[in-house]
């Protein structure tokens, strides 16, 4: 029997360890038989990673930002995790909606009004908004995560905003998490690699349980 598929995305500001931590679950799901679709966003398709250096590389207002992200995320959802999902595979997405509020929203203080009806516009579906069955979500105080940034690489546009910013950033993550607390679970960031590897796995075990059912 071909199990239903899931669409998983990891959350959290620039520094918090998510990306190496998804690539880690892909890898232990697929030692378990599953078959994983491992994607992001600004990307995930050529189009929408032409879009991706775009916001990156370009100085531009919060509504050109989050018209650019929505637009990706469209031909996302429509060549790649959609049909993922119709096969029955795990789609891990490193980053979602979620940022989308959390920076253009928290981050730029952009209409979070206006946000939503561009999530309802791109990504209804014919049984309701797309959405992730699971968001891991990395806290990690601002603070840290930038002295992080500053050890690992050369800072892109949106790494290069101020620490104010982050932590607007970060209280948007959390309120996100307080809105839906079935679907975002939140991971201490701040601890030891394997203590953080620990708590996810604990999390998506759990969460490997319930869809069992």
């Amino acid at each position: 029997m071909t199990l239903p598929g899931r669409f998983i995305s990891f959350e959290g500001i620039d520094g918090a360890g998510k990306s190496s931590h998804i690539e880690a679950l892909a890898t232990w799901l697929r030692d378990r038989g599953r078959v994983v679709l491992l994607t992001r966003e600004p990307g995930g398709t050529a189009l929408a990673e032409s879009l991706r250096e775009l916001f990156l590389q370009h100085e531009m207002d919060a509504l050109t930002e989050a018209l650019l992200v929505f637009a990706g995320r469209r031909d996302h959802l429509r060549a790649v995790i959609a049909p993922a999902l119709a096969r029955g595979e795990l789609v891990l997405c490193d980053r979602f909606t979620d940022a989308t509020f959390a920076y253009q929203g928290g981050g730029r203080g952009f209409d979070m009004g206006l946000l939503s009806q561009l999530e309802h516009w791109v990504q209804q579906a014919p049984t309701g908004l797309l959405q992730p069955d699971l968001t891991l979500w990395f806290d990690l105080p601002a603070a840290v995560a930038a002295e992080r940034r500053a050890a690992a690489r050369a800072a892109d546009r949106l790494e290069r905003e101020d620490l104010v910013f982050f932590e607007r950033v970060s209280a948007a993550y959390a309120a996100r998490a307080r809105a839906a607390p079935q679907r975002i679970v939140r991971i201490v960031a701040d601890q030891a690699r394997e203590a953080v590897w620990a708590e996810l796995l604990l999390a998506m075990q759990a969460r490997l349980k319930d869809w069992a059912r």
